[in-house]
């Protein structure tokens, strides 16, 4: 069944920026998330660009301190919204195993793997770690290159986009903004790293502000091809692109502060801000449950 709706099924959807295209027998709304694609890209560059212009790229606690909080939001995103409104997506119309759901979740993290693997990973926090260790010690190189990790932070980022228009074209306005509102919260970290890291490695400032650029437009492009493509397919085809960007916020969330966790000194705290970050989310969506915003989105 294709993804169509009269007016009763589909008006709680995203209410901002509706479209309406009269018809004889019914009205067709569209709900076009271009608030939130505006949003992430001016966080993600003005993010990306304090490093870059201003002097306060070397305080590490407080970037550790937003990665963790960020990591735990992310990964209560991925647990209590995401996986389980793909779920009922999943669910209510059609036949699709546990398996063929569980599958598209691990193909998110496992793609997310097999780019770190390959040099074309999003760890630039671990980047920043090293340019703080290094500082005063001169330039040192390493060993991907700059343009590799740029490349895989900017498919991350396209990633989110995907968690953000799959969310839009099939679930509740409600749900779309608890998976936007993770998604900036893990950008803005992100992207003040990586414009530490461009700073540090690029050797002129264009090149870093370009770096910037491509991270900050990539998470709004995909939000919009992606919202459009699955304008009109079915269901279950919207439910997988959801568990599929569920596994790709479990990847980050785990890799993002694994490093802090293992390290003695700083692991105690980092779980801290781990906690704090899921109970951030947990409680905005008992509140919004509580409201009676959360609805199917079908």
């Amino acid at each position: 069944m294709a993804a169509t709706f009269n007016t009763t099924q589909t008006y709680y959807r995203i209410r901002s920026f509706q479209i309406e295209v009269l018809g004889s027998s019914c009205v067709t709304i569209v709900g076009v998330p271009i608030e939130i694609a505006v949003l992430t890209f001016v966080l993600a560059f003005v993010g990306g660009m304090i490093p870059i212009r201003c002097s306060i790229k070397d305080n590490e606690e407080a970037l550790r301190r937003l990665t963790g909080i960020a990591a735990g939001i992310l990964l209560a995103s991925a647990m209590l919204v995401v996986i389980p409104e793909g779920f009922e997506l999943a669910m209510g119309e059609g036949e699709l195993g546990p398996l063929v759901l569980g599958g598209a979740i691990l193909a998110g993290f496992l793609l997310m793997l097999v780019l770190e693997g390959s040099g074309i990973g999003h760890a630039v926090h671990e980047e920043h770690h090293d340019h703080a260790e290094e500082h005063g010690h001169g330039h040192i190189h390493h060993q991907a290159a700059p343009w590799m990790l740029v490349l895989g932070l900017s498919l991350h980022s396209a990633a989110d986009g995907l968690a953000i228009g799959s969310a839009a074209a099939g679930a509740s306005e409600a749900v779309t903004a608890l998976v936007a509102f993770a998604v900036v919260s893990h950008k803005v970290p992100a992207a003040f790293s990586l414009g530490v890291f461009a700073l540090h490695e690029r050797d002129q400032r264009k090149d870093a502000i370009r770096d910037v650029l491509l991270f900050a437009l990539a998470t709004p492009v995909m939000i919009m091809v992606s919202f459009y493509a699955l304008q009109d397919v079915e269901v279950q085809t919207v439910a997988l692109a959801m568990l599929f960007a569920a596994g790709t916020f479990l990847y980050v969330a785990t890799v993002d502060t694994l490093p802090d966790i293992h390290n003695p000194e700083t692991g105690r705290q980092a779980l801290k801000h781990i906690l704090l970050g899921a109970a951030i989310l947990g409680a905005i969506l008992i509140g919004a449950d509580a409201a009676g915003l959360i609805e199917r989105g079908y």
